[in-house]
């Protein structure tokens, strides 16, 4: 009867053990609750002394997962297990996640400082509303150049990169949307066309400029372009912030005809374990000298408009990264052009790549 005693206990004892172990490991993996709360972003976009800061502020411990594509950020979540309480999606996804159920509608009334983000970045096409999502950064899409290797020539349009003095001398972002886009833009035509008389119109001009195309790259692109390695590149905004920052000969221009306003917001999974911190931390990263602080640390543009206003001239006087309105009512948000049409696009593109071989 004792020993049958001794191994009750014994089981007791590493069922506790085994307990303890399994919510500290759940934790440590994003199983998050209380006073833990689990973000998943974008690699380097947050400035970590506003993460230390926070915890100090709440007394919640925040764990911080980065994601490398809004694809593979989708998937995960979708997954399940691993519960998420704040991401930042894209636009796009944004879209993409409603219709799967992969978010919970947002309490604006635990959100005080969403009054400080700028009217023009409320209430887009992708959330209505701002049901689901707040604006985290935005910027565009554009062209990066090197006035010096140009002798001199200033880019405005997406038809200068067909010049044929660019001859092998452009970079282009390995990205469907972004190069059927511009090709789509160049012809005047909307970045969400689904015509595909104008689809096959931007495919045709794409290939008139294969031999200006050098290469067609991912993340090195920032390093091709900083090291002169080509005069032009196709790219978003807070790259060409970044590249601009290696190598002060670069300029940065968002075509005349019109491109891309991109946005990364903050949302809440529907698997959050933690909802009421997870407002809490949306609506801290919302106070305008977090996220002035915030925009200087990641150099892209920030929707605060009252942070916006405590930023240094230098960088909210700016007008390549913070375009007045006159610009932004060209730019274009990526509408969610659903599985068969996005499928349609990426082979579109891919024939473009083709085509350069």
């Amino acid at each position: 009867m004792k020993q049958l005693f001794n191994a009750f206990i014994a089981i007791a004892v590493i069922s506790v053990i085994l307990y303890v172990s399994i919510n500290q490991l759940n934790s440590s993996q994003g199983y998050s609750g209380g006073n833990t709360l689990t973000i998943y972003n974008w690699g380097d976009y947050v400035d970590p002394e506003l993460i230390a800061r926070f915890e100090k502020e709440t007394g919640i411990k925040v764990i911080y997962q980065t994601f490398d594509s809004n694809e593979a950020m989708m998937t995960k979540i979708s997954q399940g297990g691993t519960t998420f309480d704040v991401a930042m999606p894209s636009e796009y996804a944004i879209s993409k996640m409603k219709e799967d159920g992969l978010l919970i509608p947002l309490d604006h009334s635990k959100l005080p400082n969403l009054k400080n983000i700028d009217t023009r970045f409320m209430d887009l096409s992708f959330d209505p509303g701002n049901q689901y999502s707040i604006p985290y950064f935005w910027g565009t899409v554009g062209i990066v150049y090197n006035p010096a290797m140009l002798n001199g020539k200033k880019i405005t349009s997406w038809n200068d990169l067909w010049d044929p003095e660019m001859k092998n001398k452009i970079l282009l972002a390995d990205g469907a949307r972004e190069v059927m886009g511009m090709g789509l833009n160049s012809l005047g035509y909307s970045l969400n066309d689904t015509n595909e008389a104008h689809l096959q119109e931007a495919k045709a001009k794409l290939n008139t400029i294969t031999p200006n195309v050098k290469a067609i790259v991912g993340d090195e692109i920032k390093m091709l372009l900083a090291n002169e390695e080509a005069a032009a590149g196709v790219v978003w905004s807070g790259d060409a912030s970044e590249i601009m920052g290696e190598n002060e000969k670069l300029d940065y221009v968002v075509p005349e005809e019109g491109s891309n306003l991109w946005f990364d917001n903050m949302v809440i999974p529907k698997t959050a374990a933690n909802r009421e911190a997870a407002h809490q931390f949306i609506n801290f990263m919302l106070e305008p000298d977090v996220a002035a602080q915030n925009a200087e640390y990641v150099g892209y543009s920030t929707p605060n408009k009252e942070g916006l206003a405590i930023l240094p001239e230098e960088i909210s006087g700016d007008e390549r990264f913070y375009p007045d309105t006159e610009t932004t009512e060209k730019l274009e948000v990526y509408d969610n052009l659903g599985k068969k049409m996005l499928a349609h696009y990426n082979e579109l593109f891919l024939e473009f790549k083709m085509h350069r071989k």
